[in-house]
């Protein structure tokens, strides 16, 4: 599929030709987290081949808008301490809010070339409530010791130019990317330490093999390895099925817009910052390189949603934002969110020395960057009980695949209410 990214990507990477035979660690799916596992495990000195079903950026990791954001979409981190104690809770909560300067950290060391810009990030509040409740949530971020501050409702003002804020978190650390270019320079960091990328190559079935592992592709490629780490996000193919199964596949919808002009962009974005706002039928928009408008959204019909969406978004754009000359889509995408039902990311022991990771949750830059890192560290042998993601059982979600009809009832019911509190 064409995208935004695709369009104006810089970097090449070339994927591997012949498997190998063996390695330590053989890692399933070759997006972020598979990518910054890998990455990882080589530093670490481990022998690793990357095995992705499709192309490298042809899932999620290719998909999303480029927002680099370190914390929950929607998990309260006051809820998170609730449901994990304070311990494990703040160890996830340090976890995830370190995930955007894990990105810019590997994109300097790696140098990779990607419209790097952590300029922080904006999440306005839509009424009063919302605006107490960011307060409160700013003031525990701090308390972890990071950059978070609320503005007041002039702030968000003169950082947006819109007028229906209450007021807003900033937390200093976000920033946004170019993710093909990114996932494409981490293969060419893991290619470059020593690792292999494929591509086409399907992992069918994982068997006992001794005291490791033999992954059979279903291009008739096969491998042995000591480890493995299963990476997909919510795919649903091939050994990948049971965890895909166990999260609420979302379509999102993407858009790029006609460049926006200078004055423009000094109005909407003075400082550069991407934004996401708390109403229930999300608002957001960054700028790429070129001044392009980018936002998304989702579709509570599917039939005809491609070619609908792309109009609906860029006119809620023109809208939103007072433009003053309406902005149409320059390119439109699509790709699909996994959402896991507490919003949390999640850790599975499939067998021994066979780990996967999921449930990114909307935040699939800064949440893969450490899902990696913790995948990897279980393949390193560190205990899972010392794991800032709790391992837990992999349990398909009963009528998985009746979810999106669900979905679809509740943006119905979510622009229900943001026309209730307007």
């Amino acid at each position: 599929m064409e995208t935004l990214w695709t369009r104006t990507a810089r970097l090449v990477l070339s994927p591997d030709r012949s498997v190998p035979d063996t390695v330590d660690v053989a890692v399933i799916g070759g997006g972020f987290t598979g990518m910054t596992a890998a990455r990882e495990l080589l530093i670490a000195g481990r022998s690793v081949a990357v095995l992705d079903a499709g192309t490298i950026g042809g899932g999620a990791s290719g998909m999303n808008a480029g927002f680099v954001v370190p914390n929950f979409a929607k998990a309260d981190p006051a809820a998170v301490r609730a449901k994990l104690g304070a311990e494990r809770g703040d160890a996830l909560l340090r976890l995830v809010g370190d995930g955007a300067n894990a990105v810019f950290r590997t994109i300097a060391e790696d140098e990779i070339e990607c419209d790097a810009r952590q300029t922080g990030w904006l999440n306005p509040a839509y009424g009063a409530a919302g605006a107490e409740l960011l307060k409160a949530r700013a003031a525990l971020w701090r308390e972890l010791g990071r950059p978070v501050s609320f503005l007041d409702a002039d702030e968000i003002r003169a950082q947006t130019g819109m007028d229906i804020y209450s007021g807003a978190l900033l937390d200093g650390d976000g920033g946004t990317i170019h993710p093909l270019d990114y996932l494409r320079g981490l293969g060419i960091g893991v290619q470059r330490r020593g690792g292999t990328v494929h591509e086409a190559q399907c992992v069918e079935r994982v068997s006992k093999d001794g005291n490791g592992w033999r992954l059979t592709m279903r291009s008739g490629a096969s491998l042995r390895a000591s480890k493995v780490l299963l990476c997909t996000n919510g795919f649903t193919t091939g050994v990948a099925s049971p965890m895909g199964r166990s999260t609420v596949p979302l379509r999102v919808y993407q858009i790029a817009t006609t460049p926006a002009d200078e004055a423009t962009v000094r109005r909407i974005s003075p400082d550069g910052r991407p934004l996401g706002d708390t109403r229930q039928n999300l608002f957001t928009y960054r700028l790429d390189r070129d001044n392009r408008l980018i936002s998304g959204g989702m579709a509570a019909v599917p039939l005809g949603a491609f070619a609908r969406l792309g109009r609906s978004v860029a006119e809620r754009l023109s809208e939103e934002l007072s433009l003053p000359k309406a902005v149409s889509p320059e390119v439109v995408w699509t790709g699909t969110a996994a959402m896991t039902p507490d919003f949390l990311p999640r850790l599975h022991q499939l067998g021994d020395g066979w780990f996967g990771g999921i449930g990114c949750n909307g935040r699939g830059i800064a949440m893969t960057a450490q899902l990696g890192r913790v995948l990897a560290r279980a393949a390193l042998g560190e205990p899972v009980e010392h794991l800032p993601i709790p391992v837990r059982p992999l349990r398909p979600l009963p009528f998985q695949r009746f979810t999106p009809i669900v979905a679809s009832a509740a943006l119905l019911q979510a622009r229900l209410m943001d026309r209730m509190a307007k």
